[in-house]
């Protein structure tokens, strides 16, 4: 079965980021690093962005970027 990205992710779920594609250098500046525990806490009525947790940290995402985040949900 194939890891889910942060893309697929409900809302309130908390995952352990696994790997961030390597062109994605501007995500892992924001702390989205393997390892680091993320929560999507809520999606746009369109679905578009995504409101992400990571640590003290508060990001919005579009689908396309949370799309190169793997993670594992804890």
């Amino acid at each position: 079965m194939p890891m889910p990205s942060l893309a697929h992710l409900p809302n309130r779920t908390r995952a352990r980021v696994v790997r961030v594609s390597p062109e994605r250098k501007r995500l892992l500046a924001l702390g989205l690093r393997p390892g680091a525990v993320v929560e999507v806490l809520l999606r746009a009525p369109l679905g578009d962005p995504l409101e992400v947790r990571a640590g003290d940290t508060f990001l919005l995402l579009r689908l396309e970027e949370a799309r190169h985040v793997q993670v594992e949900v804890l």
